[in-house]
This record gives C-alpha cells, sequence and structure tokens, in this order.
C-alpha cells in the first residue's frame, strides 16, 4: 500500500496518544517518534488529564470510545488545562454521531480506526501548522488595528479577535454530509450498519445544495449556475448536470435505477428527498 507524501512534522511537537488497547498505544508512540514527533502514551482519559497537567502538549489524539471518562468530557476538561490543544478524535467505521460531537466540542479532525501512524502524523502536521498561520494572521490583524486605533487617537483594543466558523457537517434524513473531508455517511435502514462515501468537490458541493433545499425540486440550470458556477443555458445545463447526479446516485442510493433519495421530476429537475 503506498501513502500520499507526508507533510514533514512540525519540530519540537509533542503528542499524547490516548487508547486503551497498549498495543495500539505502543505500536503509534513507536511510529510517531521514527516520523518525528515526541510521543507518550495514556490508558485513561483520567490518565491523559493527569499527564496534561504536568506536560505542554501540543496534540492529543484521542480515542472517544474508552471505558470510564466520556471522550466529550475528557475533550472539555483538557481544553481548560491547555486551551490551545489541538485534539484528534478517532472513531469506529460506523460512528459519525461521536466525530460530529467531538468536532463541536473543539476537536480539528477524526480519523476511523484503525488510524495509521501515517494518517496521525499527516492530521497532526496540518493542525499544527493551520494553528501557526492562525496565530500569525491574528497577529497581523492586531497590529493593523493598532495603527488604526492610533492614527484615530483611540487606545487600541485589548479583545480577542473573533473568528467565524463555517458549519462543517449537514445532515438531512439517512444521510450525514462532512464538507471538510467530503466524506458522506449514509445511515442503514432497519438496524443495519452504515457506509461512508468518498466524494469530488463538485459532488460534495452539488449535495450539500440539495440537501439545504430538500423536499424543493432544483431545475439543472440553477444547480449549473448558482452551485457549479456555469453560466450556460438550460440545455447545456443538463448535460453539465447530469453526469455528477449519475455519480451521486451511484455512492449514495441503494438501487441507482430506482432511486429514493435524488429523483427526477420529469421536465423540471431534481429532488431531494431524505
Amino acid at each position: 500500500m503506498t501513502h500520499m507524501a507526508l507533510t514533514p512534522p512540525i519540530p519540537g511537537a509533542r503528542m499524547l496518544i490516548v487508547d486503551d488497547e497498549p498495543e495500539v498505544r505502543s505500536t503509534l508512540v513507536r511510529s510517531l517518534g521514527v516520523l518525528g514527533y515526541q510521543a507518550d502514551e495514556a490508558g485513561s482519559g483520567h490518565q491523559a488529564l493527569e499527564m496534561l497537567e504536568g506536560t505542554p502538549y501540543d496534540v492529543m489524539v484521542l480515542d472517544m470510545r474508552m471505558p470510564g471518562m466520556d471522550g466529550v468530557k475528557v475533550m472539555q476538561r483538557a481544553r481548560q488545562i491547555h486551551p490551545d490543544l489541538i485534539i484528534i478524535v478517532l472513531t469506529a467505521h460506523a460512528e459519525l454521531d461521536s466525530a460530529i460531537a467531538a468536532v463541536k466540542s473543539g476537536a480539528v479532525d477524526y480519523l476511523r480506526k484503525p488510524a495509521s501512524a501515517y494518517a496521525i502524523a499527516a492530521a497532526a502536521a496540518q493542525a499544527l501548522r493551520r494553528r501557526a498561520e492562525s496565530l500569525h494572521h491574528q497577529h497581523l490583524l492586531q497590529v493593523m488595528n493598532q495603527v488604526i486605533d492610533e492614527l484615530r487617537g483611540v487606545k487600541a483594543s485589548k479583545q480577542p479577535l473573533l473568528t467565524h466558523n463555517l458549519e462543517r457537517f449537514l445532515r438531512a434524513g439517512l444521510i450525514t454530509l462532512d464538507l471538510e473531508k467530503r466524506l458522506a455517511f449514509v445511515a442503514g435502514t432497519g438496524g443495519a450498519g452504515g457506509s461512508n462515501v468518498e466524494l469530488t468537490a463538485s459532488e460534495a458541493t452539488l449535495l450539500a445544495y440539495m440537501m439545504q433545499h430538500a423536499d424543493t425540486v432544483l431545475s439543472c440550470h440553477e444547480l449549473a449556475q448558482d452551485v457549479l458556477g456555469y453560466n450556460v443555458s438550460e440545455q447545456e445545463a443538463r448535460s453539465i448536470v447530469r453526469p455528477h447526479i449519475f455519480r451521486l446516485r451511484r455512492k449514495l442510493e441503494a438501487d441507482p435505477q430506482e432511486p429514493r433519495l435524488i429523483r427526477t421530476v420529469q421536465g423540471r429537475g431534481y429532488l431531494f428527498t431524505p
């Protein structure tokens, strides 16, 4: 199996692996060490919090399903100890709800188990660089605001800058869409397990729009122009949109020939019915 080029680790970054399976912890710690990270391990949420009290970790990789303390509660307590701690959660294949809860509680990313050291290292490096860029950007804005305030003769504000977070997850009926990862989770029916589906950027954007306008007939012209960015005629729009709908049905529908989620409304367009 080949791996994508790994983003180099941040020099000196410290990582805490929290998992109740000793073999999983030790394997990840060894592998992450080879990849350039200083990694320690904790076997429970309580132990992780004790270690965070004494060591300024940069990243915590947390298994959401462990005996004892709930994963979300561990995250909340960890945030109180280290407000800038980067948290990446590990979740089982069909547990998207726990991943959503984790992201809403402050996790920067989630990985499905079993996650390799390569995947964890890549997610950690990306998050660390994103944090560094954000801090640099905020610093520049603070300097600019200070200069502007001084030019106006007003003392610079000490209030922290606020950031605007776009909604990452969309949910409609059996479908939950992670826009950042371009991953759709299709829940099973009648107690059956669900499945995760990877989407292209265009497919994810198109599906998000249809989910936001569920039970509304959307014309090909509207989808081509407002979603995909094509300023074309209705006939040209149909030739652009239909292949995307065909691929979405193949990925999402139990029977693409008899679609239940994305239906064709003859002569008008498409209807998403969650």
